[in-house]
C-alpha cells in the first residue's frame, strides 16, 4: 500500500508529465534521481576502497620468499633444538 508521501508526491508529478510532448522520449526526474543515486553509491563505495586500500601492507617481509632456501647450517641447530 502506498504511503501518504509518495501519493502526494505522484499527484504533483503527474501533471508536469502531461505538459511534456508525447512525441518526444526523456529520462524525466526519475531517470535524473535514478543516475544521481547510482553516481552517489559509486562515490561513496570509491571511498570506501580506497580506505581500506590505505591500510594494505603490499611490502613483503624479508625472507618470505617462496624461491628462497634456508641455510644448509640452520637447518641442524633447528632440528637439536626441538630435542633439547
Amino acid at each position: 500500500m502506498p504511503s501518504v508521501n509518495a501519493h502526494l508526491a505522484m499527484t504533483h508529478l503527474v501533471p508536469l508529465a502531461k505538459e511534456v510532448d508525447d512525441d518526444k522520449v526523456t529520462p524525466g526526474v526519475l531517470g535524473f534521481i535514478v543516475f544521481a543515486v547510482m553516481a552517489l553509491a559509486v562515490w561513496g563505495l570509491m571511498k570506501s576502497m580506497n580506505k581500506h586500500m590505505r591500510k594494505v601492507d603490499f611490502k613483503e617481509p624479508a625472507g618470505s620468499g617462496k624461491g628462497e632456501a634456508k641455510p644448509a647450517e640452520a637447518e641442524p641447530a633447528e632440528a637439536e633444538a626441538r630435542k633439547g
